[in-house]
């Protein structure tokens, strides 16, 4: 394992807040430690009934090497799914307040039988993963809730430390927002093609991604057209809008990720988070520089570019309500500054019902977020959300529940409107 998390980490395991996810329409349940039995607590809050009701444990992912670590919470996440049905599975994070890069991941899981083959299957995991660290948490002396921490070397038993648990405030971000710029939203190009040379060895598709995005980076200055980027949920008519705008205007149609590496998308779509997202994000790098070629001969329409990118991570990373999205004007929300910037983003909206009434007329593969848009009327809240906040440059929102025709005639309001282009 790696000798931070067997130093740094446990050394300053203390000073961490903990948030328990216990609900997509619920607040988290926040709480600090201290070695004494101090601090805010309530015998009857939500926190001590949860911890009180069962075996209670917790086990949290940390690595120095974040592709690791990020594999390694993937194969947890699939092997705590396999537990009895008594067990109960709840996500979990250890965070400084408002600290970025400082979450750590991982899961409290309760099992209502106590049964002692818990215990001994999770401590398994933890010898198995070398990345995971284990709590166990218990009723001490006044019936406060007390927290071990155990040692993470596989085979070995007893603790490191024992702290009492204390209520915590709140903080000003959600915990989950703390460790989304680069690691699933990257604010530039070094940064995502750093997570691949990184998992080159253990997932050798990559190499032909970074050669690929290698070959076509640097070329970032847009031509003298404008490029015009369509974006929205899946079947709010996107491709159609597209096609229709490139025979309108004679422009140029091109898609993120660019068609030289969409065989891969199936691929790197089952990989963790991490990797996911810097396959997504340097596929925008590649057709940028196809962009900037484009733009030198004709307009550009995009179907999908940085934002739908941006938009779907920060709604899938960030957990529970919309409220817990990053605030309106976060950096999250900005413009990778070494990305070709187009001149006006579309933002193609249609009600719930609309959507899923074009879903059910299509017979193409879904992406798992994609399926989880169908079903979720949550995440597709986050996800719009998300869109309508992103900024330099802003989504100009069309209300696409119209007609075809009435909605092209639309687009070319608005793109006459900001870029001076007339239907020809």
């Amino acid at each position: 394992m790696a000798s931070s998390l067997g130093s740094v980490l446990y050394k300053q395991w203390a000073k961490r807040v903990f948030a328990i996810e216990c609900g997509s329409s619920s607040e988290p349940l926040y709480f600090a430690l201290s070695p004494s039995a101090e601090g805010p607590w309530d015998g009857t809050c939500r926190l001590h009934r949860l911890l009180s009701r069962a075996a209670t444990y917790s086990l949290s992912v940390a690595s120095d090497s974040r592709v690791r670590g990020a594999e390694a919470y993937v194969r947890l996440q699939s092997r705590l799914a396999r537990l009895p049905d008594r067990c109960r599975v709840l996500e979990m994070t250890a965070f400084f307040p408002n600290e970025e890069g400082s979450a750590i991941k991982g899961f409290l899981v309760q099992d209502e039988g106590g049964c002692p083959t818990t215990e001994r299957v999770l401590r398994e995991l933890v010898g198995e993963s070398g990345q995971t660290c284990f709590c166990t948490y218990w009723r001490g002396a006044g019936g406060r809730m007390w927290q071990s921490l155990g040692p993470h070397s596989e085979g070995s038993r007893g603790e490191i430390l024992s702290n009492c648990l204390a209520l915590a405030e709140k903080p000003e971000l959600h915990p989950s927002v703390l460790n989304i710029k680069n690691s699933v939203v990257f604010s530039k190009y070094e940064e995502a093609c750093a997570v691949f040379q990184e998992c080159a060895e253990m997932f050798p598709e990559t190499k032909e991604v970074v050669q690929i995005a290698t070959q076509y980076n640097g070329t970032y200055k847009k031509g003298r057209f404008p490029v015009i980027v369509i974006e929205g949920l899946d079947a709010t008519g996107k491709s159609t809008l597209t096609e229709s705008l490139r025979a309108s205007i004679q422009a140029t149609l091109l898609k993120s990720p660019h068609d030289c590496i969409g065989h891969l998308r199936k691929t790197f779509d089952v990989k963790s988070p991490l990797i996911r997202r810097a396959f997504y994000t340097l596929g925008n790098y590649i057709t940028a520089s196809a962009i900037a070629s484009a733009s030198e001969t004709s307009p550009v329409i995009v179907d999908r570019f940085w934002h739908s990118t941006a938009a779907y991570a920060i709604a899938t990373e960030v957990s529970g309500k919309v409220e817990n999205l990053p605030p309106p004007h976060h950096e999250l929300y900005q413009w990778p500054q070494d990305l070709l910037q187009p001149d006006l983003v579309l933002l193609l909206t249609v009600s719930a019902e609309e959507r899923i009434r074009r879903l059910e007329q299509r017979a193409v593969m879904k992406t798992k977020e994609e399926a989880e848009l169908e079903i979720n009327s949550l995440f597709r809240q986050k996800v719009e959300v998300t869109y309508r906040r992103m900024e330099k440059p802003a989504c100009v929102v069309i209300d696409a529940s119209a007609s075809k025709e009435e909605v092209l005639k639309t687009a070319l309001l608005v793109i006459e409107k900001y870029c001076g282009i007339k239907k020809t």
